[in-house]
C-alpha cells in the first residue's frame, strides 16, 4: 500500500499534533503530498523537515490558527491551494480544543464558545472554501475527526461532547448535499483513546503506555483517503 496515495494532494489541519502529525508522515510515505494546516509555526517547521526527508516537495506548510482566523486567512489558503495544485483530494480536519471537564451548570460561557468554534464553525469555514477546490478532483475525500463523546453524550464533557455531535451532523448534511452531484466524499471518523497531548489532559491521571499510539490508529484514515475509499459517504467510522 506504499503507493496507495500517490499523486494525492491532502491537506490536514492539526498537522503537528497526535493523530494530524501521525496521519502526514503515513500519508507522504504512501505518496500523498501534504498541505500542513497548524498555528505553531515552529513545530510546522521541524515536521516540514521530516516530511521532505521522506519524500522533496511533500509538503506546503500553511499557518493557521483557527481560533483567531477571519475570511482573509481562509481565502489565503484556498488561493494558494489553487495555484500551486489547482485541485484537492483530500481534507481532514484533526484540530481540536478540549475546553474543561466541567458541569453544563457550571461551564464558563467563553470557552464553549471558543471550543465551538474551534471544532465546528472554524471546520466548516474551512470545508466551505476549499470546495471548489475538492470537487475538481477525481475522488475526493473530506473526513471529520469525531469522538466516542460526540456519539454518546458522556457527563461533563460539555463543549468539546456538543462540538463533536455538531460534527457529525455537518458531515452528515455535507455527504447528503454532494451524494449524486459530485465526486466528494464526506464521513466521519473515532479514533478512540490514542496517546496525545489532548488525552493527557483529559486524563491527567491515566498510564498513557496502556493507550494506543496515533500511527497505530490511521488505517480508516488512509482507507478513506486512498482509492479504497471510493464509493464511502455518509459514514460514521471507527478506528477501534
Amino acid at each position: 500500500m506504499n503507493g496507495e496515495l500517490s499523486g494525492r494532494v491532502i491537506a490536514v489541519t492539526g498537522a503537528t499534533g497526535g493523530i494530524g502529525r501521525a496521519l502526514c508522515l503515513a500519508a507522504a510515505a504512501r505518496g500523498a503530498q501534504l498541505i500542513l494546516l497548524a498555528r505553531n509555526e515552529g513545530k510546522l517547521r521541524a515536521l516540514h523537515a521530516e516530511l521532505e526527508a521522506i519524500s522533496p516537495d511533500a509538503a506546503l506548510m500553511a499557518p493557521l490558527d483557527l481560533e483567531k482566523a477571519i475570511a482573509g486567512d481562509y481565502d489565503r489558503i484556498a488561493a494558494a491551494v489553487e495555484q500551486r495544485f489547482g485541485r484537492l483530494d483530500g481534507l481532514v480536519h484533526c484540530a481540536a480544543l478540549l475546553g474543561t471537564l466541567t458541569p453544563v451548570e457550571l461551564y464558563d460561557v467563553p470557552t464553549w464558545c471558543r471550543v465551538m468554534h474551534v471544532n465546528l464553525t472554524a471546520a466548516f469555514a474551512l470545508t466551505q472554501v476549499l470546495l471548489p477546490a475538492l470537487r475538481r478532483a477525481p475522488d475526493a475525500s473530506v473526513i471529520f475527526t469525531s469522538s466516542s463523546v460526540g456519539r454518546k453524550g458522556r457527563a461533563h464533557w460539555g463543549a468539546y461532547a456538543a462540538s463533536k455531535f455538531a460534527v457529525e451532523g455537518l458531515s452528515q448534511v455535507l455527504a447528503d448535499e454532494l451524494s449524486g452531484s459530485s465526486r466528494v466524499r464526506v464521513n466521519t471518523i473515532n479514533p478512540g483513546p490514542a496517546r496525545t497531548l489532548m488525552r493527557r489532559q483529559a486524563y491527567p491521571s491515566e498510564n498513557l503506555e496502556s493507550v494506543p499510539l496515533p500511527e497505530t490508529l490511521l488505517e480508516p484514515y488512509l482507507l478513506l483517503l486512498g482509492p479504497r475509499g471510493a464509493g464511502t459517504t455518509g459514514q460514521a467510522l471507527s478506528s477501534q
